[in-house]
């Protein structure tokens, strides 16, 4: 199976399945010397980890990561950086149902028919337990560009959207509530509509807006490697997201360049920023801010119509522990994907200094 690593000089890969015995990881390119903070590598996956919350899946795992090279006294040694994530709370037999039977809108079918064989139990390598390595992956990157900072926050659940521009909300509120929405009356819709979707059985869609601040200028390339093309590929690598847009992204469609166009201050900043910090595919000092759409989880605790590998169609009904919205546990993943992909320029850009 190809398509396991992310990045160019400073590269992720990762391994394990949802119910094998672990997850875990090789960060390449790392450079020596930096001071690893363990406890904010701690506190990233705490973020993410499942059962943290009633509006989350309840699948108890602590995700402690174990290092085993790459770290010598606290400090990087600039050798690959592997790890694991031991799997503790794994209950396979929630998946026994499945195991002649392919999900509508998962990766079941085109999995085995791709390779022929499939780990059944919660998704195998498809599910996103995967993206824990990712966080791990992201909280080191973020440490090898302190200065840069990354928020990501729920942007948007159903139809519920917070209807303020992200310079006017208080990024210190992100955490403030189980949802990730910085904004509270947001926040409280948010979590009562996901709350009245879980007891139904069903799930619901919704958006991450991420915001990157203190990028330098100089960040991608001008044509196949443009940044906000990298970010798109690691934003749409992760499980369930549907749509990337930057800056202006869709909206800027509707609009004529006379109003699209951002002016130039005398020192370089320009007055609006409908670019998105990034201009011919290389960052511009300004904040780069994007939008993720992430789908509805597939598994329904309700019945729904099923494929068996014998090609009959029956119902079943969805068991196990799911999210009935995936989007308040992806706010970590968008910011560990983000900080790759800034980190890994950051160093191909001081190969030009």
């Amino acid at each position: 199976m190809a398509g396991n690593s992310f990045g160019k000089l400073l590269k992720l890969t990762t391994f394990g399945e949802s119910h094998g015995e672990a997850l875990g990881g090789i960060l390449d390119g790392c450079p020596a010397g930096i001071d690893l903070d363990f406890d904010f590598v701690r506190s990233e996956m705490q973020r993410r980890k499942p059962g943290q919350s009633a509006i989350v899946t309840q699948r108890k795992e602590e995700d402690e990561v174990q290092f085993l090279s790459g770290i010598f006294e606290g400090k990087t040694t600039g050798t690959p950086i592997g790890f694991i994530i031991p799997n503790t709370n794994q209950k396979s037999n929630d998946y026994t149902d499945i195991k002649d039977s392919y999900r509508p809108s998962h990766a079941d079918y085109v999995y085995e028919k791709k390779y022929g064989i499939r780990d059944y139990r919660g998704g195998g390598r498809s599910s996103a337990r995967e993206t824990a390595c990712r966080v791990v992956g992201g909280a080191i990157a973020k440490q090898i560009i302190p200065e840069v900072k990354i928020n990501a926050f729920v942007s948007s659940v159903g139809e519920i959207f917070i209807d303020k521009p992200y310079q006017d909300l208080d990024f210190s509120k992100i955490e403030s509530n189980p949802v990730r929405c910085p904004d509270t009356a947001s926040a409280e819709k948010m979590e009562q509509y996901i709350k009245e979707i879980k007891k139904q059985g069903d799930t619901v869609g919704g958006t991450i807006t991420c915001v990157i601040q203190n990028v330098p200028i100089g960040l991608g390339e001008p044509v196949f490697d443009k940044l906000h093309a990298e970010l798109g590929k690691a934003m749409l690598s992760i499980n369930a997201v549907k749509g990337f847009e930057f800056g202006s992204g869709f909206c800027g469609a509707k609009m004529k360049g006379s109003d699209h166009n951002d002016a130039y201050n005398a020192d370089g900043s320009t007055k609006s920023n409908l670019s998105g910090g990034i201009q011919g595919g290389i960052s511009n000092g300004m904040d780069i801010y994007f939008r993720v759409a992430f789908k509805p989880v597939a598994t329904l605790i309700q019945k729904q119509e099923v494929l068996t590998n014998s090609g009959e169609i029956r119902e079943q009904h969805g068991k196990g522990r799911h999210d009935p919205c995936v989007v308040p546990r992806a706010v970590p993943i968008v910011e560990a994907m983000a900080a790759l992909v800034i980190a890994d320029y950051f160093l191909q850009n001081k190969i030009y200094l």
